[in-house]
C-alpha cells in the first residue's frame, strides 16, 4: 500500500461516514500498519479526537490525509472533564467523531473508556475499526498457547502491591499478557519467577514492529538472568505461559486431601484440592468423606 492515498493502492471510500463515535486502531510502530478503513474514517469524519494530537497529525501527514478545517481535539485522562462535554456535544448534533489513541487500540491500556461509556449511555452509535494491538502482536510471536489468554495491563509499580497482583494471577488457567516499563522489567521478571514459578515459559517482547524489535524467550528464571544488569529501552509486552497441569493420579489426590483436612473442613479441603488438580468439587468432596475427618470442627 502506498503511503500517499493519491497514489495507486489506496483511494478514499466515497461513502459518507455515518454519525456516531468511531474508534480506530493506529500503528504501534510501523506507520504502514494503518488500515484502509482507518484512513477512510480519518479522511471523512466530521470531527477528529486523539490522545496525542501531534501523533495523529503526523500519521495523517505520512498517509496524505488532510485535516482541512475540521476540529481536532485532544482527549485523555487528564483533560476528560473539559474535553468530554465538547465531544458529546458534537455527537449529540449528529456528527461523526473519530477517536485514536497515541498507538494501538483505544481502551486497551489507553484512553477512551469514559468517552465510550458516555456515548453508549446517550444511545449514540459506537463503532470500531480494528487494527494494530501490542497485546495480540506479542501473543502471536511469543510461541505460547493462544487459545485462552488474559490481558492484565501494567503491574503495580510498588513491590508489595506487584507481588499481590501476581499472586492473584498465579492460578489463572490462561496465557498471561502484561505491559511493563523498561525501567521495571528486571524487577517484574524476578517477582514473576517467585510468585508464578521460575519454570514457566515466557517471552519478553520489546519494540514490536519497530526497527529494533526483539523477542526473548525462555523460562522466567532464564529471563531473569538474561535481563540482569541490562540497560533495557523501548516498550515491552511480557507474555507468560499458563500454570503447568498437575497430574491427577489417585495417590497424589489422596495425599493432598489428607494434608488439607489436617487444618481445613472437608468442604474447604475438597475445594482446594479440586482446584489444584482440575477436578470436579463434588467428586473430590465425596472422596474426602470416605477418608475420615481429622478436623472434627466441620461445616
Amino acid at each position: 500500500m502506498s503511503n500517499n492515498p493519491d497514489q495507486p493502492g489506496y483511494s478514499p471510500s466515497p461513502r459518507a461516514i455515518p454519525p456516531g463515535l468511531h474508534f480506530i486502531a493506529t500503528p504501534i510502530g510501523a506507520a504502514r500498519d494503518i488500515t484502509l478503513r482507518a484512513l477512510d474514517l480519518l479522511t471523512g469524519a466530521d470531527v477528529l479526537a486523539a490522545e496525542d494530537t501531534r501523533s495523529l497529525r503526523h500519521l495523517m501527514e505520512i498517509h496524505g490525509v488532510a485535516l482541512g478545517d475540521r476540529p481536532l481535539l485532544s482527549y485523555h485522562e487528564h483533560n476528560e472533564g473539559a474535553a468530554l462535554p465538547r465531544l458529546m456535544g458534537f455527537l449529540a448534533n449528529g456528527k461523526s467523531v473519530v477517536y485514536a489513541s497515541e498507538a494501538g487500540t483505544p481502551l486497551v491500556s489507553d484512553p477512551g473508556f469514559g468517552l465510550a461509556r458516555a456515548a453508549i449511555a446517550q444511545g449514540i452509535s459506537v463503532l470500531a475499526a480494528p487494527g494494530a494491538s501490542a497485546v495480540l502482536c506479542a501473543l502471536t510471536v511469543s510461541g505460547l498457547p493462544s487459545d485462552r489468554f488474559l490481558f492484565a495491563g501494567f503491574p503495580p509499580s510498588a513491590k508489595t502491591a506487584r507481588k499481590r497482583f501476581l499472586d492473584s494471577l498465579a492460578r489463572v488457567e490462561a496465557t498471561l499478557i502484561l505491559y511493563e516499563s523498561p525501567k521495571r522489567i528486571q524487577e517484574t521478571l524476578g517477582d514473576c519467577a517467585v510468585e508464578l514459578g521460575g519454570e514457566r515459559q515466557a517471552a519478553v517482547c520489546r519494540e514490536l514492529t519497530k526497527r529494533f524489535e526483539e523477542v526473548t524467550r525462555g523460562s522466567l528464571s532464564e529471563l531473569v538472568e538474561t535481563f540482569e544488569g541490562r540497560d533495557v529501552k523501548g516498550e515491552i509486552v511480557l507474555v507468560i505461559d499458563r500454570p503447568a497441569t498437575v497430574k491427577a493420579d489417585q495417590n497424589s489426590v489422596d495425599f493432598a486431601l489428607d494434608r488439607a483436612m489436617e487444618t481445613m473442613s472437608v468442604k474447604d479441603a475438597s475445594a482446594v484440592v479440586a482446584e489444584a488438580f482440575g477436578l470436579a468439587r463434588r467428586e473430590v468432596y465425596q472422596l474426602a468423606l470416605t477418608r475420615g475427618r481429622p478436623n472434627a470442627d466441620e461445616d
